[in-house]
């Protein structure tokens, strides 16, 4: 009578588990998950991606050549001949503008998993570098009062000035938007390039 009993059970167990298997594999094929089949797609941006990416920073660098004339000195009015410091030069910058791809990271990307859309969070461009050009920067007059030496920091302080101008000057010309849109296009192309099927671009938000 135990023998009997005991069958019953595991029979009824057997029972059970294909029954069990049997509404599981019928769902399965009503929702289209397969338990041996593929798992969902999903993509995801890599660190080997974002390095990528931080390594077309000179790519996108715009640079320009801007040059002025610039004044500057001390006015003594009518002692200028005893007392007076002026300086008088020609000035050549280079300034590039860029990306800082250094703030890319992995969360930087949102990848829509549906439709390969890549969603990037790029900053904004901004001045990298400002150089006094040397070799065609130039003083063009320098006069000083003749009870005095002349500031040995005149023409630096005017260098200065020169620059400050130029990069406002190079600013208002749109440099800024100039390499914005190169690193735009040269991150769009290389995610485009990696089989992603379309790149949209955001202002990261404060604070990230």
């Amino acid at each position: 009578m135990a023998d009997t009993s005991m069958s019953s059970k595991v029979g009824a167990l057997v029972i059970g588990g294909v029954l069990i298997l049997g509404a599981f594999f019928i769902g399965s094929a009503v929702s289209g998950f397969s338990l041996f089949g593929g798992g969902e797609e999903y993509t995801d941006i890599s660190q080997t991606v974002v390095e990528q990416v931080r390594n077309v920073a000179e790519l996108t660098t715009v640079e320009v050549i801007e040059s002025t004339t610039i004044e500057k000195g001390n006015d003594f009015g009518w002692l200028n001949w005893a007392r007076g410091d002026r300086i008088f030069m020609f000035v050549v910058v280079e300034i590039g503008a860029g990306i800082d791809f250094e703030d890319f990271y992995t969360g930087s990307f949102d990848v829509d998993k549906e439709t390969g859309t890549v969603t990037v969070a790029m900053p904004p461009a901004e001045i990298t570098y400002v150089a006094v050009d040397n070799e065609q920067t130039q003083v063009i007059d320098r006069s000083t009062g003749v009870l005095t030496g002349g500031d040995a920091q005149l023409e630096g302080d005017a260098r200065q000035v020169a620059e400050q101008v130029l990069v406002e000057n190079a600013i208002k010309a749109g440099i800024l938007e100039k390499a914005e849109t190169n690193a735009r296009t040269v991150i769009e192309g290389l995610l485009l390039e990696l089989g992603y099927s379309r790149v949209i671009f955001t202002q990261p938000s404060a604070g990230s």
